[in-house]
């Protein structure tokens, strides 16, 4: 078989189903190649980005991997930002790009980006765990293996494979053997560092009196970790209190009576006061690298008086920012089934704190769950974020996949949209580009058919990647896509506009006719001006079984419902 066939047959192999790209010269064998190998469809992106951003939804959703193809030369820069977005979420990406033949590198043939030229493999080697040309065909079964190894390293993220037009074409005499799942998800566990949890709970250990105030923050490494179900049980047998971070939205029921909400940016009243109390005697960090967002920016209150218990698999992600505390090296959910297996004398200590935790969540409870949650109701015209959301929450069945783009809509929907499973609010946290979840909504609804799936972006994220719809409806990958359309950069003019009249009009925006554009490009659409129209709406979204975009007419003043945040940020100092 040849070199692409070998590439198709092996994506099949582990599980992947679709392969986004851009077609161009360089990877013209491909196109043949895709007739016989069914099991794999392409999908068009109107831009490499979009595609990259695609397989970037894929990946999230599915828990396996995706895979996307361009280029090289500019196809392939074209990926570069949504390649750093995988990256800087530990999103596993395989990366391929199409260059001249061997025998040509350096000769000046058009979009010749190979060593020989200006090497967009090294281009890439800062933001993939690996980036490298198959110069040899005999060499690429060994390095495809080596790459998918690679991608479920301990430092997951994307990877990527350069393919010269020789080896694409070549013949190839060995098969993809699909790899053991054991190899992309180990479940390893320092398990002598894990029996310190013990010494932080138990009397006359480290501490004379038993920890009875503990609460979780579980991050992202739980939803990796497929840690859901171990989470829930211990919560439950034991009383304890759930928060997430934003990326971990979902890995905790957002509607159960033990569930905080998010902490963080966008966090909930109840997390923040349960997790920034001066009484919590140990708190328990479930794989997050604790960065800014997820800790109410450093708040030097985060440390709970035991300090934290940390688990992640990567021991550069432990923050050093919190001393006194434990770090553990481990799966998250090799760590709570370790805990759960213990024996019942161990257990007991926290049998016997359940009373307590119950009491003061029943304290905690009393207050109000989230920020501003009158907004939900307000009749305002244009309209509020708050009432987009909610009513859109109110519609969408209850495993519905939401994807948040960047902007202050990302606020509004963390703070009210609830998740209740893994992998079903799915958002692009650290680096953040503008229209990320426009064409990722595309992948994660190919990764997740049997669920609806709802993008919810803002106009300016709409003028960077808008015309992925396009992909949307050509496909036939029924997204509903939620516009929050409020004429302007919504965080940015937030700011801006405190400035002066300047900075406030470079930040607005033309108040543009996406429904119009929408149906230019064969997505069925429909405009929301009036509070009351958005129920009907998007229940005429959900029902219409195809593409949809849903332009809502929003107020740019409304304030997002970041206040702790806030003053987290405005109380901080690097040097205290």
């Amino acid at each position: 078989m040849k070199g692409t066939d070998y590439i198709l047959k092996a994506l099949a192999a582990e599980g992947i189903e679709a392969l986004f790209c851009v077609p161009g010269g360089l990877i013209d064998p491909f196109l043949s190649a895709f007739e016989h190998t069914p099991l794999i469809k392409p999908i068009i992106a109107a831009q490499e980005g979009g595609a990259c951003y695609m397989a970037d939804g894929y990946s999230r959703a599915s828990g396996n991997f995706g895979a996307c193809m361009a280029i090289g030369g500019p196809g392939l820069t074209n990926m570069t930002t949504a390649v750093s977005t995988a990256w800087t979420d530990t999103s596993p990406v395989l990366v391929l790009s199409g260059e001249v033949a061997t025998f040509m590198e350096g000769l000046g043939q058009f979009q010749d980006a190979s060593a020989s030229s200006f090497n967009d493999t090294e281009i890439l080697r800062s933001v993939t765990a690996m980036s490298l040309s198959i110069e040899n065909p005999r060499l690429l079964n060994h390095h495809f293996r080596e790459a998918l190894l690679t991608m479920f390293g301990r430092r997951r993220g994307p990877v990527h494979l350069s393919l010269p037009r020789d080896v694409q074409e070549a013949d190839i005499s060995v098969a993809h053997e699909r790899l053991d799942r054991s190899l992309l998800a180990p479940k390893m566990l320092d398990a002598s560092a894990a029996d310190r949890f013990w010494a932080r709970v138990a009397p006359g250990r480290d501490f004379q009196k038993r920890a009875d105030k503990i609460a979780i923050l579980a991050g992202g490494g739980a939803e990796r970790s497929d840690a859901a179900k171990a989470l829930l049980t211990l919560a439950e047998a034991f009383h304890v209190p759930v928060a997430t971070t934003l990326k971990a939205k979902g890995v905790f029921p957002e509607d159960h009576s033990l569930s905080l909400g998010v902490f963080g940016y966008a966090g909930t009243r109840h997390s923040s006061t349960a997790i920034l109390a001066d009484d919590l005697e140990l708190l328990l960090v479930l794989g997050s690298g604790l960065n800014e967002r997820d800790t109410m920016h450093w708040n030097a209150r985060l440390a709970s008086q035991r300090g934290l218990f940390q688990v992640n698999v990567a021991p550069e992600a432990m923050s050093a920012g919190y001393g006194g505390g434990v770090a553990v090296v481990g799966d998250v959910a090799a760590f709570l089934e370790r805990i759960l297996s213990e024996p019942g004398e161990l257990l007991g200590h926290l049998h016997a704190g359940k009373d307590v935790r119950r009491e003061w969540l029943d304290g905690i409870r009393k207050v109000p769950r989230l920020y501003d949650a009158e907004n939900c109701s307000s009749d305002a015209v244009p309209i509020h974020p708050a009432r987009i959301v909610a009513e859109l929450r109110s519609v969408m069945p209850r495993e519905t996949v939401a994807l948040v783009d960047s902007g202050a809509h990302r606020a509004f929907a963390g703070q009210y949209w609830e998740s209740y499973e893994p992998r079903t609010y799915i958002s692009a946290t650290n680096l953040g580009p503008m229209g990320w979840a426009i064409p990722a909504g595309v992948g994660v609804k190919l990764a997740r058919p049997d669920r609806p799936c709802v993008v919810i972006t803002g106009d300016g994220c709409m003028l960077m990647h808008g015309l992925e719809i396009q992909t949307a409806a050509r496909f036939d990958v029924p997204v509903m896509y939620v516009v929050i359309n409020n004429a302007a950069l919504g965080n940015v003019w937030l700011r801006a506009s405190k400035l002066g009249p300047k900075p406030a009009e470079l930040t607005s925006l033309p108040d543009h006719d996406w429904a119009t554009v929408a149906r230019g490009l064969g997505v069925k659409s429909l405009t929301v001006r009036e509070p009351q129209e958005l129920a009907p709406a998007f229940q005429q979204a959900l029902e219409s079984q195809s593409a949809f975009l849903i332009d809502v007419k929003a107020d740019k003043r409304f304030a997002t419902p970041v206040e702790p945040f806030s003053a987290s940020v405005q109380s901080w100092s690097y040097h205290e």
